[in-house]
């Protein structure tokens, strides 16, 4: 038996060339600091697992597994079934972010443990994954995505590097008149050599809204549509009723948390393809319960957002279709990646191979190697719980 003999969450900082008051806003020469963490799990028979969540690597997540981790002391680390639920009913009154990162821990400790990737412990089938292009939203700053026209030139700059499909994150201003616009002059763009998507992200002020694009995506041949109006993609009633009026598959369960709740909302009519982030969902354990239960159903899921975790995850799930390359935009680094390893993972928009896909890491646990020197160098806070 491995067991739980320490706990530790590293916090580091760093600053983002070329980006503004946040992640998603291009401005040239500007530096905007950035705080992530790691996550560290140590046995008492020298195994060590490693996570840095990348999407969801904020302070409250931080916090959250730092409140977290005395519960892992002196447990089996093979247990992550039985971890999973304990932290899950202990933790019930809050979003449960935090349970991810020690998930991801502990299956990067269990592949290291049998020498195989996580993928293989998850009977992965594959090493290549096809990916979309997933943008930034538009600015109305100078630079990255700031014009209709913008949008146009990088779905072509995208297709031109193989990408087999493009999502688009629109100006989030509320008016359905410039999603359209966007969503026309790209389809324009590209033609049929590519398939398209939407995400207003929440930011439709109404139902009526939401029909409107919804329709567009219908005449446009998209082939999804995501996140809607201003429910925030959490009213099951709102998008089944939503479905009556147009025949765009619905993309909806991104802020619905965790097994239960999504089960829930399936069955209730409230999508068509189950949204799920391994980062907000309760990491692989709880990505590969909600795909298993979609599959039993017949329906597809697909995974919100990058990263190691996420790929393994694809590698054994057969109803999806693609790795979300994102956040990515014209010379923009994609801001939701730690530039912390040292074994050439990247989810940066030139990080596909010439048929458009992204590689399953083939080394033991995750695959990855972090850049220890620069995270200690930057370290803002430590969080340690031991025997």
């Amino acid at each position: 038996m491995s067991t739980i003999s320490r706990v530790a969450v590293h916090a580091f900082s760093y600053e983002l060339e070329n980006f503004g008051a946040n992640i998603m806003t291009y401005v040239k020469n500007g530096n905007l600091p950035v705080t992530k963490f790691v996550t560290v799990i140590e046995t008492d028979d020298g195994l060590r697992g490693e996570f840095a969540p990348h999407y969801m690597a904020n302070a409250m997540t931080c916090a959250q597994v730092s409140q977290m981790a005395p519960m892992l002391i002196g447990r089996n680390a093979e247990h992550r079934g039985k971890i999973f639920e304990d932290l899950k009913n202990a933790f019930r009154h809050f979003d449960r972010a935090g349970i991810a990162a020690i998930d991801g821990a502990l299956w990067d400790l269990a592949g290291k443990k049998y020498n195989c990737s996580v993928a293989q412990l998850l009977g992965g089938y594959r090493d290549r994954i096809p990916a979309y292009a997933s943008t930034f939203p538009g600015q109305s700053l100078t630079g990255g995505l700031d014009s209709i026209e913008a949008y146009a030139d990088f779905a072509q700059q995208c297709a031109e590097l193989g990408y087999p499909a493009f999502k688009i994150h629109g100006f989030w201003d509320g008016k359905p008149k410039s999603e359209i616009a966007i969503m026309t002059a790209v389809r324009e763009r590209v033609g049929d050599s590519m398939r398209l998507m939407t995400d207003p992200a929440s930011s439709l002020p109404t139902f009526l809204d939401a029909v409107e694009v919804g329709r567009a995506c219908d005449d446009l041949k998209f082939f999804w549509y995501e996140d809607p109006y201003r429910d925030a993609s959490s009213s099951a009633f709102g998008q089944k009723k939503l479905r009556d009026f147009i025949t765009t598959p619905l993309l909806v369960s991104e802020h619905i948390r965790g097994f239960e709740q999504k089960a829930d909302f399936l069955i209730a009519g409230g999508t068509d393809i189950v949204h799920i982030d391994p980062e907000l969902d309760g990491g692989i354990t709880g990505t590969m319960k909600i795909a298993g239960f979609a599959e039993a159903l017949g329906i597809d899921v697909q995974i919100h957002t990058a990263g190691p975790m996420h790929r393994h995850c694809l590698s054994a799930i057969v109803n999806t279709y693609y790795y979300e390359m994102g956040l990515v935009g014209p010379g923009m680094f994609n801001s939701m990646q730690p530039p912390i390893y040292t074994c050439g993972y990247g989810d940066q928009l030139e990080d596909i191979d010439s048929d458009g896909c992204v590689s399953i890491p083939a080394g033991p646990g995750l695959g990855v190697s972090y850049d220890w020197d620069f995270i200690n160098s930057r370290q803002t806070g430590l969080s340690e719980f031991a025997v």
